[in-house]
């Protein structure tokens, strides 16, 4: 059955997650994020969450706000949901201790060539309501019709059109066979089609594949290492397009440049596609 797009400006009910050392420290662990302000507890004024990891509480409700009955979609169709893109506006980084509260509503529907794209816009913030992240995390389910004429009612916010004013640095990460489980558990984000082989096949895929959120946080990491001086407070929004499958045992490299407010980065797989397309970065100071 095709998917509704009487279902834009549906929600989920806000639901509550809890930051702690440990989902702290397991995220920054699964990515290889050793730096003090990550992964050392101990010391003065204690660590951070990894910027990237606000996909850990905002995955429930990205996930659930397609099964919610004014969506439309079956099972079947619903395992055919990729994620395409993710663009997150940092208004102040995660710690231990903070006590979220997690909303997500349908923002767009449309049809594209590939099938039903479908627009989600996941806030987070603290119990008391200050501001900690706005995502839009873009989905496509691929051979799905779409009911309806196409709806929007929110946009990601415009990018300026900055130039690259800072060479290309280019960083080769070996993507290891087991990254997607280390990953998969760390950041508790499951989907089969990442750490079932039997499962990914049956999809159509060649092999299990890295989360889409996993590449997009080891560019995180690189431009951050590279470009701010290792300091996450700094990272104002980052968003990425996911146009191709990294597959474990392979190599990616991620290329980035500076810019006047901050910087254009890609990520390539082994074979020489673009595992993620237009990244960008925003700075502050």
């Amino acid at each position: 059955m095709p998917i509704r797009s009487a279902a834009v400006g549906c929600d989920v009910a806000p639901y509550a997650f809890d930051i702690d050392v440990r989902k702290c420290l397991a995220y920054a662990a699964g990515l290889g994020e050793t730096a003090d302000v990550y992964f050392d507890d101990a010391r003065p004024g204690g660590i951070v969450a990894p910027p990237a990891m606000v996909v850990t509480p905002e995955w429930p409700a990205s996930r659930d706000i397609r099964t919610t009955p004014e969506f439309g979609a079956s099972p079947e169709e619903s395992r055919r949901g990729v994620h395409a893109a993710q663009d997150t506006q940092f208004h102040r980084l995660m710690r231990p201790g903070d006590k979220l509260r997690v909303t997500g509503k349908i923002v767009a529907i449309r049809r594209i060539k590939p099938g039903a794209l479908t627009m989600t816009r996941v806030d987070l913030t603290t119990a008391e309501g200050e501001p900690v992240s706005t995502t839009y995390t873009t989905g496509i389910s691929r051979g799905v019709e779409v009911e309806g004429e196409d709806r929007v009612i929110e946009e990601a916010p415009a990018w300026s059109d900055d130039p690259v004013t800072g060479n290309w640095t280019e960083t080769v990460i070996p993507i290891v066979r087991e990254l997607p489980h280390v990953y998969t558990e760390c950041a508790d984000i499951w989907n089969p089609i990442h750490t079932e082989r039997e499962v990914a096949l049956a999809a159509g895929l060649p092999d299990i594949i890295l989360h889409g959120t996993a590449t997009w946080a080891l560019a995180v990491r690189e431009v951050v290492a590279d470009l701010l001086g290792g300091d996450p407070e700094r990272l104002e929004r980052f968003t990425g397009r996911f146009t191709g499958m990294v597959i474990p045992g392979t190599d990616i490299t991620v290329r980035h440049a500076a810019t006047d407010r901050g910087a254009r980065y890609e990520v390539y797989a082994a074979d020489g596609s673009k595992a993620i397309s237009d990244g960008r970065a925003l700075f502050r100071g």
